[in-house]
């Protein structure tokens, strides 16, 4: 009995440690079996926990909200094999404390070091922001993914990005910290790479291709063909004006555009839209014939002019000089307005060099033309002063245009200086219209026109060889300048003031002094007319010789000239009595 009894006591000893020993083989010791991912059976399903047999001699419990991270484990029914993560042993409770987002994570941790040692990209979640970067989900692991890896280009917006399957590339991992930076702009840059060298490859001038419209800056917007981006010049863009190519784009859209220029050396690709639809300059010059009125549209101002849209794609300018008839110097903002129609007429047309020229003020009345209408040449018309110069005076007209009256228009008698000086702004004055320059928008007028020419009338008293007696008005150097009859302007040469060479000298005569003299010449171009003493002299002097020298008296010749001189000198006397006598008389009256 004893016997059969031991055996029995050592039967168990010995089946336990069996049993132990088949366990340690099977799990190790408990220590090694903590911290362990394992496979398990699902027991039950209680309220918001899963009984979960792992092999031990009690069972664990799963929260099961952490098998809600899965479709697969939402449909858990008892029986079904899962993963966990042993936590503890055993607790207080004598419970294994089991996890399955551990394990989830432990199994995600194996998967992401083969593809970190491979080089091989895994597919992550980005579902939060953190400071410098996002938060990404790898199946359980969490990695971290930096702002400047998210895309090749800086992103404003990456909600698009957010809870959705984006391929990474693992950067760094260190699994003792549980640390894991991860790029998107790796992954991007490789494949852009490989399409970049495909589409490059088999890229042609001419081609068509569709892209995105990446960005957009002043000069025009680059657009990505798939690996590769392409430049679409604003010029490019459209036939019709576009100020900024955000007029017709937008970041994001899909367009069509055309090869251009290729350059395999420096990969530049230059894009057109505009290329593909028809050129509207086709057969222009049929269409805007010169001379012909059309109704445009402003569609820029600049300093020289106005460009004007005729139809989408054909634009003219209207120059600066050929905006208005009578405003000049006028910036062309001031005449026009962007967006304002407007009718022009075609001046020239230059097809090969895309070029209409329009004229804005052809549209209107000339105002020279109808000014000669009204008031043609000969005719009268009264104006204010509006401006005074060195040269003339310019009187307001009619139709916004001006007439000049040069200074040598101004009076018969005074010079232009001195008749320009008894006129301001704002005078009205008449005038006549001496001529009208239609071409170079000209007209001439002139204000002593209106009087009769005292020289031409008094011209009509003198005739030359006339000996006339002439008052001084002025000596200089060369002569003394004297008034005629009716004050017509008259010179005296030294050379002809004396038939004595020693009595040759201006400074003889003093201002408001009386002469007689001969008048030698009659120049209507400078009105004046030229006398001479010494003329008048040697006339006297043949006369007296001639009336005194048949005579048989015997008279020598100094008596002649004596005589002569004397009879002159009294008939000079008697008529200069006579005329203070006159003088006298109309003072007293």
């Amino acid at each position: 009995m004893i016997a059969s009894a031991v055996d029995t006591t050592m039967d168990t000893s010995a089946g336990k440690e069996s049993f132990a020993a088949l366990l340690d083989e099977s799990l190790g010791s408990s220590d090694g079996f903590e911290g362990r991912v394992v496979k398990g059976t699902v027991v039950a399903v209680e309220n918001d926990m899963v009984v979960v047999d792992v092999g031990l001699k009690s069972e664990g419990r799963v929260p099961l909200k952490e098998f809600a991270l899965t479709p697969q484990d939402v449909r858990l029914q008892p029986g079904d094999t899962v993963e966990v993560y042993v936590e503890r042993f055993e607790d207080r409770d004598g419970l294994v404390g089991l996890s399955r987002e551990k394990a989830r994570r432990e199994e995600a941790w194996n998967v992401l070091e083969r593809a970190f040692k491979g080089s091989e990209r895994i597919t992550g979640t980005i579902f939060g922001r953190v400071k410098g970067g996002f938060i990404v989900d790898l199946a359980g692991a969490v990695a971290f993914l930096p702002g400047s890896q998210v895309d090749i280009r800086p992103v404003r917006d990456i909600t698009p990005l957010m809870n959705t399957p984006q391929p990474f590339q693992i950067l760094k991992m260190d699994r003792s910290r549980n640390n894991i930076v991860v790029s998107r702009r790796a992954v991007l840059e490789e494949t852009r790479a490989e399409a970049r060298s495909e589409l490059i490859a088999n890229l042609k001038e001419g081609q068509v291709l569709e892209g995105v419209v990446k960005n957009i800056t002043d000069y025009g917007a680059f657009v990505d063909l798939g690996g590769v981006d392409g430049l679409l010049h604003v010029t490019d863009i459209s036939w019709k004006r576009i100020n900024h190519p955000s007029e017709a784009l937008q970041i994001g859209e899909t367009v069509k555009v055309q090869v251009i220029r290729f350059n395999p050396e420096t990969q530049r690709i230059s894009l057109g839209m505009k290329q593909l639809e028809a050129d509207p300059w086709e057969g222009v010059e049929l269409k805007y014939p010169v001379g012909t009125k059309f109704l445009g549209r402003v569609t820029n101002i600049t300093d020289y002019g106005a460009f004007i849209e005729l139809e989408p794609g054909v634009e003219g300018l209207v120059h600066v000089s050929e905006m208005s008839w009578t405003k000049k110097n006028v910036h062309p903002g001031k005449i026009v307005s962007t967006s304002q129609e407007v009718e022009v007429v075609v001046l020239d047309v230059d097809k090969d060099k895309r070029r209409i020229s329009l004229g804005l003020k052809q549209c209107m009345a000339n105002p020279w033309e109808a000014f000669l209408e009204a008031h043609p040449i000969g005719s009268t018309i009264e104006g204010d002063v509006k401006n005074i110069t060195e040269f003339g005076l310019f009187i307001g007209l009619s139709g916004e245009i001006d007439g000049m009256v040069h200074l040598s228009d101004l009076s018969w008698t005074q010079s232009g200086e001195e008749a320009i000086a008894g006129y301001k702004r704002g005078d009205q004055v008449g005038a006549k219209v001496l001529d009208v320059d239609v071409e170079k928008e000209r007209i001439s007028l002139g204000i002593k026109q209106l009087e009769s020419d005292p020289f031409e009338a008094g011209l009509g008293k003198l005739k030359k060889g006339q000996v006339v007696t002439c008052t001084v008005a002025s000596v200089f150097d060369g002569g003394v300048e004297v008034r005629v009859a009716d004050g017509i302007p008259g010179i005296i040469r030294k050379s002809d003031l004396s038939r004595d060479r020693s009595e040759q000298r201006p400074d003889r005569f003093a201002s408001g002094e009386k002469v007689d003299a001969k008048i030698i010449q009659i120049d209507h171009a400078t009105r004046r007319v030229q006398l001479s003493i010494k003329a008048r002299e040697l006339d006297e002097e043949k006369q007296a010789v001639a009336a005194y020298g048949s005579s048989d008296s015997g008279a020598s010749l100094g008596d002649i000239l004596g005589a002569a001189i004397r009879e002159k000198r009294e008939s000079v006397e008697r008529a200069e009595a006579a005329a203070a006598a006159s003088e006298a008389a109309r003072d007293k009256s």
